[in-house]
């Protein structure tokens, strides 16, 4: 079990904003449209990747992942868009 993830209680999705830094999850689904979903898979965000949070910023804007070798920031806008499990 991944320790460190609190769902959405609204809707009962999990996206990658609600992880704790050091927890690894898995993406299930991009949410969003057109030339917003297709930058966050242009940074190599697709479904089944495992992603890793490094750090978040003091007020939770950015957050530091690593994912396929690399390390990325992403705003926590495009966070709420990536669902995981």
């Amino acid at each position: 079990m991944i320790t460190g993830i609190h769902s959405n209680s609204r809707s009962g999705v999990t996206t990658l904003k609600d992880i704790r830094v050091g927890d690894t999850v898995h993406v299930t689904r991009l949410n969003g449209n057109g030339p917003v979903r297709r930058h966050i898979m242009d940074m190599g965000i697709t479904k089944g990747c495992s992603i890793y949070v490094r750090k978040v910023a003091p007020l939770g804007d950015p957050i530091q992942i690593s994912i396929r070798g690399y390390e990325l920031s992403l705003r926590k806008v495009e966070a709420e868009m990536i669902e995981v499990v």
